[in-house]
């Protein structure tokens, strides 16, 4: 006892049909699979707009690393050209001493 077996299922379908009736069970079949597919279809939206906002954020991301590996980029050819200059004006130190 306890297990539902196929000739349960059919009694019950029956009391359902009598209850009911066919155009009724058919209203109610066809309100669950429209429930099902607007569902499924809200998860799929949901996912869209979750892999769009992390596509987003990533390229902001990088966009931000991009953003800092140029300003390092820049500050190391300035301090370069300082050095440079330094060197330069030392040189030039030198040459008139000499």
């Amino acid at each position: 006892m306890g297990s539902i077996g196929a000739p349960e299922l059919i009694v019950i379908a029956l009391i359902a049909l009598l209850l009911f009736g066919a155009g009724r069970i058919a209203d109610i079949g066809k309100g669950l699979g429209q429930g099902i597919k607007n569902f499924k279809q809200g998860i799929k939206e949901a996912d869209d707009e979750d892999d769009k906002d992390a596509d987003k954020k990533s390229s902001a991301k990088s966009e931000k690393s991009e953003k800092s590996e140029k300003a390092e980029k820049s500050e190391k050819s300035e301090k370069a050209e300082k050095s440079d200059k330094k060197e330069s004006k030392k040189e030039e130190a030198e040459a008139e001493e000499a």
